[in-house]
C-alpha cells in the first residue's frame, strides 16, 4: 500500500469541511446583518387612503394638519411584532412609532401624557386602534417612553407636527428613510440625554391636583435586542425627543356628539337620561370653533379608563357610534 493513496480523499474532505465552515459563517453573518443592521427592512410607503368601516363605525383619513385632540393611548407589541404595518412597513415594538385610526401614514406627531407631563415625538405608520374610546395605539418602545407601559393606558393629548409630517410625506414618497439605534443619545429637554436603554427617565414631579390620574412610569427595561429610534430627515422635532411637563389637573368626558343646532343636542340630552342615573351626569356645553357656535352633548366627569369604557359602550349602544372619550384640563376656582 502506497502512503500516499488517501491523499487525494483526505483533501477533499478538509475542502469539504472548510466549505461547511464558510457557508455556517455566512449564514451567520446574515444574520446579525439582519438583526442589528436592518437594512433589508420594508420601506413602506405614504398612504393616506379611503374612507373605511370597523364595527359600524366610519374612518374618514386625510391629510389633517391641524390635528389635536385629547383621549386614552393604549399600547400594542408582541403580538404583531415583525407583522407589516398598514403602509407596509414591518411593525417593530421596540421602534417609536405609533397607530392611528386617520392621519397620513407617516406622520409625525407629539403625545403628551397627561397623567405624567411627559411628552414624546412619535412616528404614526400603522392604523388603529379599534377599539372604543382609544384615541391612538402606541408601539411598546413608546409606551415606556411615555411611562404607561405598566399601566396599559394614559390619557394623552395627540399633536400633529405639521413641517415635520409635510417632510415625512416627502421622505416616504422618495424611498428616504434613516434609521437611528437607540444607544444613540436622545434629543431631551429638561431630561437627562442618556441612552434610552440604559437610564430610567426621572419620575416628573407632581403639580396639584384633585384627582387620582398619574401613573408611576415603570424603569426602561433594555430589549432584548437592539431598539431601534425611526427617525425622518428632518429640520424641527426629532422622533424620540421627550420632554417633561407640568402635570395638570384632568377631568375626562364621553361626548355623544357636538352639534350646530341646539335643539338637536337637546334631543341627544333627553335620550341619555332616558338612560337612567347609570350613565352619570349629561350635559351640553357650549363652545365656539372657527367663529362658529357648536353644542357638546357630554357625559362625565368620570373617574377612570374603565368606568369610561361601561359609558362609552353604553353610549354607543343607544345609537351614538361617533362617540368618542375626550379629556380636559380642570377649570379650578
Amino acid at each position: 500500500m502506497r502512503p500516499f493513496q488517501f491523499l487525494p480523499k483526505l483533501s477533499l474532505i478538509a475542502l469539504t469541511a472548510i466549505l461547511m465552515v464558510g457557508c455556517a459563517e455566512t449564514k451567520f453573518v446574515l444574520h446579525t446583518a439582519k438583526r442589528l443592521g436592518e437594512t433589508t427592512k420594508s420601506q413602506g410607503a405614504y398612504k393616506v387612503g379611503k374612507p373605511y368601516q370597523i364595527q359600524g363605525q366610519w374612518y374618514y383619513p386625510g391629510e389633517d394638519m391641524s390635528y389635536d385632540r385629547t383621549g386614552i393611548a393604549s399600547w400594542y407589541g408582541p403580538n404583531f411584532h415583525g407583522k407589516p404595518t398598514a403602509n407596509g412597513e414591518v411593525f417593530d415594538q421596540w421602534e417609536v412609532s405609533a397607530a392611528h385610526k386617520t392621519l397620513p401614514l407617516p406622520s409625525i406627531v407629539r403625545v403628551t401624557n397627561l397623567d405624567n407631563g411627559r411628552s414624546l415625538v412619535i412616528r404614526i405608520n400603522d392604523r388603529g386602534p379599534f377599539k372604543p374610546g382609544r384615541i391612538i395605539d402606541l408601539s411598546r418602545r413608546a409606551a415606556q417612553l411615555l411611562g404607561s407601559e405598566n399601566a396599559g393606558t394614559a390619557q394623552v393629548r395627540v399633536q400633529i407636527l405639521a413641517k415635520e409630517s409635510r417632510q415625512a410625506k416627502l421622505n416616504a414618497m422618495s424611498g428616504n428613510r434613516q434609521l437611528a439605534y437607540s444607544d444613540a443619545p436622545i434629543k431631551a429637554q429638561n431630561v437627562a440625554s442618556k441612552p434610552v436603554t440604559s437610564q430610567p427617565l426621572p419620575a416628573p414631579t407632581l403639580a396639584k391636583t384633585s384627582s387620582n390620574l398619574y401613573v408611576e412610569p415603570a424603569p426602561l427595561e433594555p430589549p432584548p435586542q437592539p431598539a431601534r429610534v425611526m427617525q425622518t430627515k428632518i429640520t424641527g422635532a426629532q422622533v424620540g425627543d421627550v420632554s417633561q411637563g407640568a402635570v395638570l389637573p384632568m377631568r375626562m368626558f364621553v361626548q355623544a356628539g357636538a352639534f350646530s343646532n341646539p335643539y338637536n343636542a337637546e334631543q341627544v340630552k333627553a335620550r341619555l337620561d332616558s338612560l337612567g342615573t347609570d350613565l352619570g351626569n349629561v350635559r351640553i356645553t357650549p363652545f365656539s370653533m372657527g367663529g362658529k357656535a357648536l353644542f357638546r352633548v357630554r357625559v362625565g366627569p368620570i373617574g377612570d379608563v374603565a368606568q369610561a369604557d361601561a359609558t362609552l359602550a353604553q353610549v354607543i349602544e343607544a345609537g351614538y357610534a361617533g362617540a368618542r372619550t375626550v379629556v380636559e384640563k380642570k377649570v379650578t376656582n
